[in-house]
């Protein structure tokens, strides 16, 4: 029996990262998310690893992008306002095309916000964050376990595909304690034969840069990156389905969210509501196909979010506003509760909006 180890959530990633083969952690603390460095701070030292608090967010992604043109796997994490102050950065990232991982452990906003959980990231990190048209992979966990997995995951798509991927958690998964294991993760390694690695004059130098005068190379490298995201869009989609056989209303929530609209759709079945369930894993690429299908069945669709309804949107594209789609929701820190989304699915159910 694999060995299960009790762990906070924010400590998890960082656990998993050193295991993913990460070696430079490069932050600046914020709330909820500050335990991801405090574990670095403590372990890096031990593995030969670097750790570096850097004077700001800025200065922190723009190490992050210098490690990740040299080739290594590294990291950094923060909380909403901090992956704004790195967008710039993030951006720069996509467009000189190199791998990196990054962590949003979300609070409520917009501006300083609160220091409670959120999922009012969503637009930010699903339709780019920064300047320029690119995209990252963004997962999303919703437990302690997987925010272990999905960040080996992470690590391994950002250096398939030679692009960010981050972890789209709340303050609340970032938070709690579950049993883990990491017996079963799969590490995967692959060749980097345009990093900054120094020539030693066996070969002609690299160049990792996202400045192109040139409009027709910029546009060439344009439209070469989003065949790439097609790939991911064809090849790494993830989701969970939840008693999705027979259901006539179609609960589409992720993260801690997704935790209390099981609760509620189960309370439905025993009410006899066919309610079900699907999650998007992957928010980037989003889970299209699935949702399409689950519109050729249900009636209703119900968006449980912690924001004032950002995944909506892309529901009702999904499914090309084929079904009514509502909104259940709480914000600035405040989660569903199980009877809140439960009372969403009866008003679906009968036809309310």
């Amino acid at each position: 029996m694999a060995e299960r180890i009790l762990m906070k959530g924010n400590e998890a990633i960082a656990e998993a990262a050193i295991r993913a083969g990460c070696r430079h952690y490069f932050g600046y603390p914020i709330t909820p998310q500050t335990e991801i460095a405090a574990y670095m701070a403590k372990k890096m030292p031990k593995i030969g690893g670097v750790f570096l608090q850097a004077e700001s967010e800025i200065a922190s992604i723009n190490m992050v992008y210098g490690a990740a043109a040299a080739g290594m796997r590294v990291m950094t994490s923060s909380s909403s306002p901090g992956i704004s102050l790195k967008s710039e950065g993030l951006s720069y990232i996509a467009g000189s095309d190199v791998p990196a991982f990054v962590v949003n452990v979300q609070r409520g906003g917009p501006g300083l916000g609160g220091i409670q959980p959120s999922q009012s990231d969503y637009f930010q990190a699903t339709k780019g964050g920064g300047h320029g048209d690119y995209h990252m992979i963004v997962l999303a966990p919703a437990s302690v376990q997987e925010m272990a997995s999905l960040t080996i995951k992470g690590f391994n798509l950002a250096d398939k595909y030679r692009m960010t991927a981050m972890i789209l958690a709340d303050g609340t998964i970032g938070q709690m304690m579950e049993p883990i294991s990491f017996e079963d993760a799969e590490i995967e390694n692959y060749e980097k034969p345009w990093a900054l690695t120094g020539t030693k004059m066996e070969r002609t130098h690299n160049i990792v840069n996202s400045l192109y005068l040139k409009p027709d190379e910029l546009e060439r490298t344009n439209f070469e990156r989003f065949a790439r995201y097609k790939t991911i869009e064809e090849n790494e989609v993830l989701y969970e389905e939840y008693m999705m056989d027979g259901a006539e209303v179609c609960v589409v929530a992720f993260g801690i969210a997704a935790r209390v609209a099981k609760n509620a759709v189960a309370a439905a079945r025993s009410e006899g509501i066919q309610a079900g369930l699907i999650r998007p894993i992957t928010l980037w690429p989003f889970p299209k196909a699935p949702l399409r299908r689950a519109a050729g069945q249900v009636e209703a669709f119900v968006s449980v979010e912690l924001s004032m309804g950002q995944m909506i949107e892309d529901i009702r594209l999904a499914t090309e506003c084929t079904r009514p789609v509502s909104l259940c929701n709480r914000t600035g820190g405040m989660i569903p509760s199980p009877g809140q989304v439960l009372e969403s699915i009866r008003e679906a159910a009968k036809g309310g909006n």
